[in-house]
């Protein structure tokens, strides 16, 4: 038996066993990502889709993503690369793009505006030696490396990553522990720790989805908010919308109004906030 110790889950796992994120197992008394070279999807989008409003706007960036998360969200967009299906298994497939392959492409469509690479898509912590390993050679080629990820993974993670990682887009899906622990499996602590650590070597704005009935009180974004502005006022915070998906499919959309209210109420101490999906 061995342990994990990318996220708080700290999965302790027998020979040949895959932990919860799906992404990781016990290979001859090593934990290894399973999905190290493997892609998914890839697209050349616009930077403010990570979202990033205030690092090279205006620019492109090589999205990647690959399998797996560590958390559980019921609303995940993306759930088929995210999490695995009934029979425990990811149905989507992967193309090989070892670092040095990945690094290349990044390079050949910079004439098309691309600025660097952003892990994205699914959860690119679960799977940070292939972000490390890719993120060095795309830095020794003068470009950007970018994260967009739910912030739930140990200080280690973090300081293998920090050399390397420009930019990061980080979810802040609420702010409180019951959300966190009962709705999305998550740990709202480690996430907090993750962002006050990102924000000294990197580039970071946050998101925060608003799910109608869970995360939508005036009090909460409130409490949030200041908490970020505790750190800096100057970090951007996206509040966007949230459309029914997933297992949350029978929910209605959040109202537009109610994203407006909660970002004038963010605003009060924060200075870049933007809404998104209205």
């Amino acid at each position: 038996m061995i342990q994990c110790k990318v996220c708080f889950r700290q999965c302790v796992l027998a020979p040949g066993q895959t932990g919860a994120c799906g992404a990781r197992r016990n290979r001859d008394e090593i934990v290894e990502p399973v999905f190290y070279g493997r892609v998914s999807s890839l697209a050349l989008d616009p930077i403010e889709k990570k979202p990033l409003m205030r690092f090279h706007p205006g620019s492109r960036i090589l999205s990647v993503g690959s399998l797996g998360c560590n958390l559980r969200c019921p609303f995940c967009q993306n759930h088929e690369i995210a999490q695995r299906d009934e029979t425990g298994a990811f149905s989507v497939l992967t193309e090989a793009f070892p670092p040095e392959r990945l690094a290349a492409l990044a390079e050949e469509t910079s004439g098309r505006g691309n600025i660097g690479i952003a892990f994205t898509y699914n959860e690119p912590l679960v799977n940070y030696e292939y972000v490390r390993d890719t993120a060095r050679l795309v830095k020794e080629r003068g470009m950007v490396c970018v994260l967009v990820t739910n912030g739930t993974a140990s200080p280690d993670v973090l300081r293998e990553l920090q050399p390397y990682v420009d930019a990061m887009n980080i979810d802040l899906k609420g702010f409180t522990d019951r959300y966190y622990r009962d709705v999305l499996g998550g740990d709202l602590e480690m996430t907090k720790a993750f962002i006050r650590e990102a924000a000294k070597t990197c580039h970071v704005e946050l998101t925060a989805l608003i799910v109608p009935g869970e995360n939508d009180s005036e009090a909460e974004m409130q409490a949030l908010s200041a908490w970020v502005a505790g750190i800096s006022p100057d970090i951007p915070l996206h509040v966007s919308r949230f459309f029914p998906r997933h297992r949350m499919a029978d929910r209605p959309p959040t109202p537009v109004q109610t994203v407006y209210r909660l970002a004038e109420i963010a605003r009060q101490n924060l200075r870049y906030v933007y809404t998104g999906n209205c």
